[in-house]
């Protein structure tokens, strides 16, 4: 049986991106994926790039590279559509930070000021003005920033198909455990000099399947899409405070706890966004639980209801519209960087998730770990790592 230079677990847009620049650094790569049409945060995800973000040397260096705001030749997004012969729906759009009636405009802006580019702080009458559908009771006033926007399957896809003419092979089958020198999967068992999980909230628990211990974690993430729908948006919606941050901060606090499948961590939250695509679509979100068990089943009634309540007291439009309850799990870490790199102990088993800001960082960091795989320094990756 052929043996691979690399095993990319996972085809989101993760493992998607990497198997690409892998394969178009010359190696022999395999890409493995559960499912033909992933279920993962990929395709649930908003497809937000918050290029601005950046509150740290490293992050806003990644950031540039990605997207630049000043004249960086070579940030993948400006040339991702034409180097992948494909059309990701990139764009440039507004992105609301709404902030709650209840809370103070002036604290919660000033807790943006370490971004590489401070969102702006609109009265209710300026808010309301940018984004008709708001309810303008249940705000105090709104953040405002320039904000990148993909079609995240979209763009899997397409990063999957130039890693296919580039003579990367995918294979659609469940891996159902890490070895030294491949995987097993449902169908056959693949060898490879090394293997990248990149598979996201099932990371750790595929890890585990080797008996690797690490300190990724996952919460299970719910939304609702509607097909495409009359009800326009301008902008793309979302909490200035964002709840989600916090719940993952909490619920890392020990790390034997993730090893119960039965726990649930801290109680659930829900932070109201929406972001409408290019084809008249909404998705509408999203709770976030930190439940140990990957498999674990959640009520969807209830978890729709208290959605589309929750959404209607922001922007009441959408409240009602036809749609469809989905649920994902999205992968963090501890402190909000990727886990990156090489497992100590374990040779030729990687990890490649993790991810806040994904859809920024992964692109300039697959590049990155690509080239490092190659033998070239790289001060950023070896940074971080793990």
């Amino acid at each position: 049986m052929k043996t691979y230079d690399w095993i990319v677990v996972g085809g989101g847009i993760t493992g998607a991106a990497l198997a690409y620049e892998l394969t178009k650094t010359g190696f022999s790569v395999l890409l493995l994926e559960q499912y033909s049409r992933p279920q993962n945060a990929t395709r649930y995800s908003y497809g937000g790039l918050a290029y601005w973000s950046g509150t740290t040397p490293l992050t806003r260096l990644l950031c540039e590279e990605a997207m630049s705001t000043t004249g960086y030749a070579n940030a993948r997004y400006d040339i991702l559509s034409q180097e992948l012969d494909a059309d990701i729906q990139f764009r440039e759009l507004d992105l609301l930070l709404t902030i709650s009636a209840d809370s103070d405009p002036e604290a919660t802006a000033a807790s943006y000021n370490d971004c590489a580019i401070p969102p702006r702080l609109l009265s209710v009458q300026e808010a309301c003005e940018l984004e008709p559908q708001l309810n303008r009771e249940a705000i105090s006033g709104a953040l405002t920033v320039k904000h990148g926007h993909i079609h995240p399957e979209k763009t899997s896809l397409a990063y999957i198909q130039a890693f296919e003419r580039a003579g990367g092979e995918m294979q659609i089958t469940q891996v159902l455990q890490v070895l030294q020198d491949g995987v097993k999967t449902t169908t056959a068992t693949f060898h490879s000099a090394n293997v990248v999980i990149c598979a996201g909230g099932l990371s750790r628990q595929l890890l585990k399947s080797a008996g690797i211990s690490i300190k990724l974690y996952f919460t299970h993430a719910e939304i609702i899409e509607t097909p495409a729908v009359d009800v326009r948006l301008r902008t793309l919606v979302m909490p200035a405070n964002l709840q989600r941050f916090q719940l993952e901060a909490e619920s890392t606090q020990v790390d034997e706890l993730w090893d119960e499948l039965g726990n649930e961590l801290v109680p659930p939250i829900l932070d109201v966004g929406a972001i409408q695509f290019q084809d008249g679509s909404i998705r509408i979100g999203q709770i976030s639980r930190a439940i140990a068990n990957p498999q674990a089943e959640v009520n969807s009634d209830v978890s729709e209801k208290w959605l589309r309540r929750s959404v209607g007291q922001i922007i009441p439009a959408l409240e009602n519209l036809p749609g469809t309850w989905y649920h994902c799990l999205v992968a963090f870490s501890s402190n909000q960087l990727p886990l990156i790199g090489a497992i100590p102990g374990f040779e030729g088993v990687h990890v490649f998730s993790g991810f806040s800001n994904p859809l920024v960082l992964i692109p300039p960091l697959a590049k990155r770990f690509a080239n490092f795989a190659t033998g070239q320094e790289d001060e950023i990756i070896t940074q971080m790592l793990i």
